[in-house]
């Protein structure tokens, strides 16, 4: 097979204790499955199921790595997040296979241009631009089943040059891993490589060029990203 152009490599993230890498198919987020969250939204978190919107594959950023301040906002925003990786696929998944899916979890923060995504809701627009640009999808190394110590009382919280913004528990989350996989499944044919960042507890707020953003689950370890200038 021949191409015009050389391809781009596929988007990968480490994987804690292994010399290999996790190849990712497609980012897949979840939409206000926090309550405390959707109601800092504005919205009524026991009238709706579960929504989702995408990030591009090569928006990942590991953890360490800078996010330079991205353009055409005044507004950005870390939501600290569970994520889960997936060596499994399918459509029309159960719940109760959901769960066999699962390579592993990881932290992840999903970077939103909030002052972008304001104009998107009062237009009625999608919320790509405000969700899916250069480097959105920050994460740290995934941690595999067999090694994550991680159940509904362990704690999800995000620091701001050292200082708490977040703080919650996973079992706050409005709807569960398994019932998540499934919804999403019902709606796009799964992969291996996919990864699902289950959505933000609240406290979200702007951060600036030079802020140090710490993200951290109990069992899962912390990510780090610093905000730099932006590119030119």
């Amino acid at each position: 097979m021949s191409f015009v152009f050389k391809p781009s490599l596929t988007a990968s993230v480490t994987i804690k204790g292994s010399k290999h890498r996790f190849p990712v198919h497609r980012v897949y987020c979840v939409g206000r499955n926090y309550a405390d969250h959707a109601r800092e939204m504005g919205s009524d978190p026991e009238r709706e199921p579960p929504f989702f919107f995408m990030k591009p594959a090569d928006a990942i950023l590991e953890s360490g790595e800078t996010l330079p301040y991205p353009q055409a906002t005044e507004n950005l925003h870390p939501e600290i997040e569970l994520v889960v990786a997936l060596d499994g696929g399918g459509r029309n998944i159960s719940v109760k296979k959901a769960k066999k899916l699962i390579f592993g979890y990881a932290v992840g923060n999903d970077f939103t241009r909030r002052d972008l995504q304001a104009e998107a809701k009062v237009a009625g627009r999608p919320w790509d631009t405000a969700k899916g640009f250069d480097y959105s999808a920050a994460i740290g190394a995934i941690v595999p089943v067999k090694d994550a110590q991680i159940n509904t009382e362990c704690g999800i919280g995000l620091k701001v040059n050292g200082e708490f913004r977040q703080r919650a528990k996973l079992g706050d989350m409005i709807w569960t891993v398994a019932e998540t996989i499934s919804a999403l499944s019902g709606l796009y044919e799964l992969h291996p490589g996919d990864l699902i960042y289950m959505g933000t507890p609240s406290g979200v707020g702007p951060v600036k060029v030079g802020d140090v953003i710490e993200g951290s689950i109990q069992g899962l370890g912390t990510l780090t990203t610093p905000i730099g200038k932006p590119l030119k």
